[in-house]
């Protein structure tokens, strides 16, 4: 199996604020349908398309992808082994799959998607 980036992800304190900065500086489509995340169509053939969140209280502003794969917990796994560490555990999306997310050994937030097809 590939393992392509499928989806990216902005976390920010003034999420609509943001939004409004890439709509407007790169022309993406975005819906923000639902306040806490907006979901960011970039356009283009071969674009990847993502989303824009509102981070809670406390919480830093982040910025990651989504690789997919077809097992999280494996990918966890080996993840762990060669010096990552699990941020969120696998976690349903309703009609889309599951994602989870880790730390790769910098420290750096990688997010990994199971969808439905896999």
């Amino acid at each position: 199996m590939d393992h392509p980036v499928v989806h990216w992800e902005i976390g920010s304190k003034d999420a609509k604020g943001l939004q409004g900065f890439y709509a407007e500086l790169f022309n993406w489509k975005i819906d923000a349908g639902n306040p806490q995340y907006a979901m960011v169509k970039t356009g283009g053939a071969g674009g990847i398309n993502g989303g824009i969140m509102q981070t809670k209280e406390g919480m830093p502003s982040w910025v990651t992808f989504y690789v997919q794969v077809d097992d999280l917990q494996a990918y966890l796994d080996r993840a762990a082994r060669l010096g990552g560490k699990t941020i969120v555990p696998p976690t349903p999306i309703p009609d889309v799959g599951a994602f989870a997310m880790f730390a790769d050994p910098d420290g750096h937030t990688i997010g990994l998607l199971k969808t439905l097809k896999t």
